[in-house]
């Protein structure tokens, strides 16, 4: 896999696996899995989720199981699994046969929560769902036994089957498990294990109308595939004491270690799957793979580079101690990686149309460009220049301030790879626009040096009009003007109240290099002196769409003054 070695570091996870290995703790085995559930799809959190399990198996010689949560066939759709193994697979992972869902072990779930009723560890709770919170008692008060809690084996055996056949409705009976009432974890105040779910499954359809927990079919089925470190986030420690009780309640093939982790929070978005689906749901971005969105898709979609993105996962490192990491160093990590492998070529976003005056109408020449200064090896392109350009018109100023140093009327400057030109003339509409620039250029520049030794302080990039191809631009940005968008909801505050009215800027009538009509969606660029480009998915024959990817640099404004 081609990941950055250097980018490796400690950290406490890594040095639990190293300690079991080196007292053969689970036979020297290091099994992992990442379980999700198929109701969504994945995000940048997701990624930090999927890089540690497989990571730490790959770097282990172990192995690395993917198996959907598909306990709640309300929420779930194959569309979901699709995308969620397509998205670990382009981060880079592989899981070989070693695909399963919680639906595979449903009879054995079953199995096993008849034996927790026979032991007398369970029990059909007839509550309603208000009562059985109401009876769960708080952090201060202990919960209050349910007065269905003594039903004999005999008739909790009975209701559980006619639960199963399909005799009752949803809410009136549910299964618990029977632990301890007064604990001061509210987890283990007997929790329920099946409820009733009339509602067909994705993948079973309706053999079943009773549905394991997330709680309960979680750690069982670690233990059933012989995972050895199930790793998860932080909110499921408080779980962790269930999640032990009921692999030891029952005779599984092994005996699996939660382990917990930080969940990544990352400033100027949110990554919370409800909010989310409120996004995509109520129109704010346009689906899932919207490239403002920081889902796995979404970046892709943008032209963040896997690698990329497994690089920042490394580099942010694994800890108990949650933080809001800043965006800037994703976009560092992409900038990083693109700068060193993308090619380059020159693009005109705003054009403004250059005339040199001198150069012959009917003359055309090649010349050469640089691939990529990073890479030498990369080569070089021919470039074709005629008597009309494009500019950008923010090249260009009538009356500059003092430090500007680009185009401008009896101004030289130099354009990239070219000749040196000097503005004469500025070509004005009835409405006082500029439309066109009227420029002489100097033929013993050609390559961009001067032989007389004269120096000039700007360097422009262009492109031939005569030769360019049109494109649509998509200039992206973060989708939040604010750090923490959730930060006031506490206070009644939407976190919607701070999307971005600038994160896209559409741009139709862009000018490119001949070269890049042949891209194809995904393939990835630098526009010199633009940014990182990636052509999207719109794409066509007819029609040639690049999102930008990330700036050259960390240009993002400062605009966190509106939310004060």
């Amino acid at each position: 896999m081609d990941s950055n070695a250097d980018n490796v570091q400690s950290h406490f996870i890594r040095n639990i696996i190293e300690q079991d290995i080196s007292e053969n703790k689970h036979g020297g085995m290091v099994v992992t899995r990442f379980p999700p559930e198929p109701n969504g799809y994945l995000h940048i959190g997701h990624a930090k989720s999927i890089c540690l399990n497989f990571g730490m198996a790959e770097e282990f010689n172990g192995r690395c199981h993917l198996r959907f949560d598909d306990t709640n066939p309300l929420k779930e759709e194959e569309e979901y699994v699709e995308s969620i193994k397509s998205d670990v697979r382009w981060l880079g992972y592989d899981w070989g046969e070693h695909l399963y869902f919680a639906s595979d072990y449903f009879d054995k779930l079953y199995e096993y929560a008849l034996m927790l009723v026979k032991q007398g560890k369970a029990y059909v709770c007839s509550l309603s769902p208000e009562q059985i919170r109401e009876y769960r008692g708080t952090l201060k008060l202990a919960g209050k036994e349910s007065p269905y809690r003594e039903r004999s084996v005999e008739e909790n055996l009975d209701l559980l089957d006619r639960m199963k056949a399909g005799e009752f409705q949803e809410g009136e009976h549910v299964l618990r498990a029977k632990i301890d009432m007064a604990a001061s974890n509210l987890n283990l105040r007997d929790p329920v294990i099946y409820r009733i779910v009339n509602a067909s499954h994705h993948r079973t359809a309706d053999k079943w109308c009773i549905y394991p927990t997330y709680d309960f079919a979680h750690g069982l089925s670690d233990a059933i595939e012989g995972v050895t470190h199930s790793l998860c986030s932080m909110e499921f420690e408080d779980h962790r004491p269930l999640y032990d009780w009921f692999v030891d309640q029952v005779p599984t093939p092994s005996r699996p270690q939660q382990i917990e982790f930080a969940r990544l929070n990352m400033s100027y978005t949110v990554l919370s799957k409800r909010k989310l689906i409120d996004l995509v749901e109520n129109g704010y971005v346009e689906g899932w793979d919207d490239p403002r969105m920081m889902t796995i898709s979404g970046m892709r979609r943008r032209g963040y580079p896997p690698v990329a993105i497994r690089n920042f996962c490394e580099m942010i490192g694994v800890g108990k101690s949650e933080n809001l990491v800043d965006m800037n160093m994703l976009e560092y990590s992409v900038r990083d990686y693109l700068n060193k492998t993308a090619m380059r070529a020159m693009a005109v976003l705003r054009p403004l149309k250059v005339v040199i005056t001198n150069y012959p109408e009917d003359q055309e020449e090649e010349l050469e460009a640089i691939n990529n200064p990073e890479d030498m090896d990369m080569g070089s392109r021919p470039v074709p220049f005629s008597r009309e350009l494009y500019i950008e018109q923010t090249d260009f100023m009538e009356e500059p301030p003092k430090k500007f140093f680009r185009l401008a009327p009896g101004r030289e400057v130099r354009l990239r790879y070219a000749y040196f030109i000097k503005c004469d003339e500025v070509i004005k509409d009835d409405n006082g626009e500029i439309t066109e620039l009227r420029c002489t250029y100097d033929p013993e520049t050609r390559g961009g040096a001067a032989p007389d030794g004269r120096k000039v302080k700007g360097t422009l990039h262009w492109v031939s009009a005569g030769h360019c191809v049109n494109a649509e631009v998509r200039l992206y940005d973060r989708l939040f003007y604010k750090a923490d968008p959730t930060a006031q909801e506490k206070n009644g505050v939407d976190f919607k109240e701070y999307l971005n009215p600038d994160s896209l800027n559409l741009l139709q009538s862009c000018k490119l290099e001949p070269g890049l009509a042949d891209y194809k969606p995904g393939d990835r660029v630098q526009f010199e002196r633009q940014g990182y480009f990636c052509v999207d998915k719109d794409s066509s024959q007819d029609k040639l769409v690049f999102n930008r990817t990330v700036a050259l640099k960390d240009t993002w404004a400062k605009i966190q003054q509106k939310s004060s």
